[in-house]
């Protein structure tokens, strides 16, 4: 046989309607899949847009809590282990509040910096990011 007869063959040989339904079944999945990539970026835009706005002015009397380890230059703390403390001014208020969501969730692991990440809000996280991302170091 023909490559490709069977399958002209086959179609001859498929009552119409079936044709038809095989046809509408596979537009609508395509769609689906457009619908849900769509659906996917509307969703993330929403959420990039409800996080909070931070305030650097806000921050000012929530920073006590880091700058006895951030602040210091070249500082080095010995619990859990000794560990060189980074610097976080200037860095993007993005990363800061990314790191921050990850010790609040358990996704970065460090004692301290995990308590005091589950004791802040949103807004405290996006308000110590503008703080420290911003000029304010």
């Amino acid at each position: 046989m023909v490559a490709g007869a069977s399958d002209r063959h086959r179609m001859q040989a498929l009552p119409q309607f079936t044709l038809i339904r095989e046809l509408t079944m596979r537009i609508p999945l395509g769609l689906m899949a457009v619908a849900m990539v769509g659906a996917f970026h509307a969703s993330a835009a929403l959420a990039q847009a409800q996080a909070p706005a931070g305030s650097a002015d806000a921050a000012r009397g929530k920073i006590s809590m880091c700058i006895g380890c951030h602040g210091i230059a070249a500082y080095k703390t010995a619990y859990p282990e000794v560990y060189s403390v980074p610097m976080i001014g200037g860095q993007s208020p993005q990363y800061i509040v990314k790191a921050l969501q990850a010790y609040r969730g358990g996704d970065r692991k460090h004692p301290s910096m995990t308590g005091i990440a589950r004791s802040l809000s949103d807004q405290d996280m996006a308000d110590l990011a503008a703080f420290y991302g911003g000029s304010a170091k």
